[in-house]
């Protein structure tokens, strides 16, 4: 896979040692897949790598991650990779690309605990080097000496990462959010965010999700009391859909199922292991013990609360699969509620809407309001106030697409920042010494998990199964004698061209044509398997676009007597 995937022309080996180089490989100029490098003195550090979920625009593909293939031919010199926190978009690439790289991992221990249990279903939990790093810890990494910074976020522990080198110091924020009830784990370290403006932080490279939205995030404990409210006043079966990696919404509901008089129930995998790693973390304590699957029936439909995952219409997660009535062990009957306790994520619309439609058909009552959701990512007066604490002298936005960097290029500007750098994935910005500048586009790209292995985006497999999935196929065997003439009739097969029931007079037309074009060949022709090919290729084509106007994906097989 290393050789060719795409062109390698950048070789880097005009860095200089004493500069200071900031490379986004994934996650700039779009929301998802983090993979972010910095360069110092011959030695790169990367921070986070992540993945996104595929759409039906690449069928038969789940999971996108970046293609690392700069990092990869450089590395022997990869020092380390710093997650800064749990979320699939920062760590998930992690299983699939870490057997590239090889380096040394680093994590909080939420983090660590999640990524254990990643590593363990691909065989590699004993062999990733994985450091287990406290929460406010500092180390070092080759030449880059690391501080990590408590903020707020969705998840527990999420770090900000201070880079600091002989070139300057760098603020990588990852996601976060300024919550003053966070409700589960420490809040935002406001001090050591201060402190950073007497070291003349160089540049902030920052979290731009919700620069276009005013005001802040909201708290957790906002959502805390509205859910209290809703739940109460409902008196059946309430299932709950949230993002499981939401540890704080999670505790936010079974709180108020308890203060409701509800007992839990824990449904989708990801829910139970989240759970799971929580625990093993110090989180999500004190609580009544969990209900079963197999133990809600026993109990009165109002003192049951599901907890579930499936909040962004995933087909293969419990509440479609409940919506669908092939859940094995839980359903929900007319009156019964589902409150949607999770923002919608750009794409996911068509799919939430089914799930939604397939639940109000079946009698459920669906609560899908604004006010029982809080962002994890900050707003504008957000990163203001982040820009008034640090005050870096550049401004890199990240995370986020273009129109997201660009509003947030614009705060910076507002609040005074000298520059602002907005970059796109595989932008090589030199951040130090001198004036910061994008001085080259190395090569960057996506692949995607395609059965068993990796593969780029735009590789032949994918864009023949698109090919496929949007024009169908067609095959065409011809047997030929010693002579190069046809023994019989072609025999053509189809997917996705014609009706099982449909009249066969057009197959019977491309069998003519295909039989002509064979026919019209010379002798030296009919004899050469290639040319063979081609002429009823050529045919099959022709005909099929002009009886279907479509364009299949075509095969032909010649079988020859001797």
């Amino acid at each position: 896979m290393k050789t060719d995937r795409m062109n390698r022309s950048y070789a880097g080996s005009d860095l200089g040692a004493d500069a200071l180089y900031f490379l986004p490989l994934g996650g700039t100029g779009e929301i998802g897949m983090n993979l972010n490098l910095y360069g110092h003195k011959g030695a790169w550090l990367m921070v986070d790598l992540g993945i996104t979920f595929a759409d039906e625009r690449l069928p038969g593909v789940d999971v996108l991650m970046p293609d690392p293939a700069f990092i990869e031919d450089r590395r022997d010199d990869l020092a380390g990779l710093v997650l800064t926190h749990a979320h699939e978009d920062h760590i998930g690439a992690v299983p699939y690309i870490w057997p590239l790289l090889r380096c040394p991992v680093y994590a909080t221990r939420f983090t660590a605990a999640l990524l254990r249990r990643k590593l363990a279903e691909f065989g590699l939990l004993d062999e990733v080097p994985l450091t287990e790093v406290p929460l406010s810890g500092s180390f070092s990494v080759g030449p880059f000496d690391i501080e990590l910074i408590t903020l707020t976020h969705s998840i527990p522990e999420p770090n900000a990462v201070v880079i600091r080198t002989d070139a300057g110091s760098v603020l990588h924020t990852g996601d976060w959010k300024l919550d003053p009830e966070p409700l589960v784990g420490d809040n935002y370290d406001e001090t050591r965010l201060k402190a950073l403006a007497e070291e003349d932080v160089l540049a902030m490279v920052g979290d731009s999700t919700n620069a276009m939205v005013n005001g802040v995030a909201g708290s957790e404990a906002d959502v805390r009391n509205r859910l209290r409210d809703v739940i109460s006043g409902l008196t059946q079966r309430v299932a709950v859909a949230c993002f499981a990696s939401n540890v704080a919404r999670l505790e936010t509901v079974i709180r108020v199922a308890e203060e409701t008089g509800r007992r839990v129930c824990l449904l989708g995998r990801s829910m139970h292991r989240i759970v799971e790693c929580a625990r093993e973390s110090g989180y999500l304590e004190g609580h009544q013990p969990f209900v079963s699957e197999d133990e809600i029936d026993y109990l009165p439909r109002n003192e049951v609360l599901l907890l579930c995952t499936g909040s962004q219409g995933e087909p293969r997660a419990a509440l479609w699969r409940i919506a669908r009535g092939d859940h094995p062990s839980v359903g929900l009957d007319k009156g019964d509620a589902v409150v949607f306790s999770s923002r919608v994520i750009p794409g996911n619309e068509t799919k939430i809407f089914e799930l939604q439609n397939a639940l109000v058909e079946a009698g459920v009552d669906i609560i899908d309001d604004r006010s029982i959701h809080v962002s994890g990512h900050p707003g504008r007066d957000e990163l203001i106030q982040m820009y008034q604490w640090v005050r870096p002298q550049i401004a890199v936005p990240v995370h986020g697409e273009r129109r997201h960097l660009a509003a947030h290029a614009q705060i910076a500007k507002e609040c005074q920042i000298p520059q602002q750098i907005v970059g796109r994935n595989g932008a090589m910005i030199q951040l130090a010494p001198g004036e910061a500048k994008i001085i080259d586009q190395v090569p960057s790209g996506r692949l995607a998990y395609e059965g068993r292995r990796l593969v780029p985006v735009n590789s032949p497999v994918i864009k023949g199964r698109q090919k496929l999935v949007f024009n169908g196929a067609a095959a065409i065997t011809l047997v030929l004698d010693e002579h190069g003439k046809l023994d019989g009739e072609p025999e053509i097969s189809t997917i996705g061209l014609f009706e099982p029931d449909e009249p066969t007079d057009d197959l019977e037309e491309i069998e003519i044509a295909v039989r002509d074009a064979v026919g019209r060949l010379g002798k030296r022709d009919r004899r050469d398997d290639a040319a063979v090919e081609e002429a009823a290729q050529q045919a099959l084509r022709r005909t099929v676009n002009r009886l279907l106007g479509k364009k299949p994906v075509t095969m032909v097989h010649v079988i020859r007597f001797e």
